[in-house]
């Protein structure tokens, strides 16, 4: 098993990689939602009710939480410093 910076070195490595693809994830997340958001109003704007779009609506405002619920989880984590 290794010892010292070895095992310090690859934590930095797995925290990085893990806030990356939280990172991405969160921005995923984010632009389908505008997206969807964008549908919608366009919908709307076409004649469709907010009745009719309301399950739509729900799963936007779903995806907003989960999104904010990971941005907030990624600014937990503290920035990783390279060692030297």
């Amino acid at each position: 098993m290794p010892t010292g910076p070895a095992i310090l070195d690859a934590l930095t490595t797995e925290v990085t990689d893990a806030i990356t693809v939280m990172d991405g994830a969160t921005t995923l997340i984010l632009g389908f939602n505008d997206r969807l958001t964008a549908a919608v109003a366009a919908a709307l704007a076409n004649g469709a009710t907010a009745e009719q779009l309301a399950p739509i609506q729900s799963e936007i405002d779903a995806m907003k939480t989960s999104a904010s619920a990971l941005a907030a989880a990624v600014a937990t984590v503290p920035p990783v410093t390279p060692s030297v």
